[in-house]
């Protein structure tokens, strides 16, 4: 596989996130998948993007930086998204907050089998901070 190739493959699999196509998740993630460490399988990984989209109902990922260097793939994710209670144990409460994931991923047999992510949680604590009590 190209580093062309994986890129696109990245792309659709972003875009089925976007639209929620979870019926269409396992053509791009790995039944053995892992996130940071812990084997969760696809119906885990599944359940794990619900829940975010359940707990933030705007969520979008947006490729802001893509590298793709055959198995693996960076990958800098930008946010501009509402939660609706805590995020990160974060009191959010549905305040527009903007941060940045960094995630690594390996691919194997052409899908994603481990995910490594890191959450800029301090651009987001910056951001409730500055904002006054009730806004």
């Amino acid at each position: 596989m190209t580093p062309a190739d994986l890129a696109s493959i990245y792309r659709q699999y972003i875009a089925c996130l976007n639209t929620r196509d979870w019926s269409n998740l396992g053509r791009f993630v790995h039944d053995e998948v892992s996130h940071n460490g812990k084997r969760i399988g696809l119906a885990g990984y599944r359940q794990m993007l619900e829940n975010d989209y359940a707990s933030i109902p705007d969520l979008h990922f947006n490729i802001e930086l893509l590298v793709a260097e055959p198995p693996y793939v960076a990958s800098r994710l930008q946010f501009n998204c509402s939660p609706k209670a805590r995020f990160l144990e974060l009191d959010v409460d549905g305040q527009k907050v903007s941060f940045a994931e960094n995630v690594f991923y390996a691919f194997k047999d052409g899908r994603i089998v481990e995910v490594r992510s890191v959450i800029d949680k301090a651009a987001i604590e910056a951001q409730l901070s500055t904002r006054p009590e009730g806004t």
